[in-house]
C-alpha cells in the first residue's frame, strides 16, 4: 500500500495545515485542512483505497474547493457590508 492510500496521513496532513491556518490566518489553509480530513475519512470508510496518486490529489483538490467555498458563503464579506476608514494609517 502507498503512503497516501493511508487514512493517518491525510489526517496528519489536515492537523498540520489546521496549524498553518492558526499562525497564518486568512482562511486559506483551512479549506485544504478541511479537504485532507476528508479524504482520510474517505480513505478510512475504505473509499478510494487503491486510488493512484494523481487521482487523491485530484479528489484532494475538489474537496477543498467546496470546503474553500461553503466556507466563504458561511463566514465570507456579507453583502453591502463596507469598510470604513475612520483614521489614516500616516496620522
Amino acid at each position: 500500500m502507498n503512503w497516501f492510500n493511508e487514512w493517518w496521513v491525510w489526517i496528519v496532513l489536515a492537523l498540520v495545515l489546521a496549524i498553518a491556518e492558526v499562525l497564518l490566518p486568512g482562511w486559506i489553509f483551512f479549506g485544504f485542512a478541511v479537504g485532507a480530513f476528508f479524504m482520510g475519512a474517505m480513505i478510512w470508510m475504505g473509499v478510494g483505497t487503491g486510488m493512484s496518486l494523481a487521482w487523491s490529489l485530484v479528489f484532494f483538490a475538489v474537496l477543498s474547493l467546496v470546503a474553500y467555498i461553503i466556507m466563504r458563503q458561511l463566514f465570507g464579506v456579507r453583502r453591502g457590508q463596507s469598510k470604513i476608514w475612520d483614521r489614516d494609517i500616516n496620522d
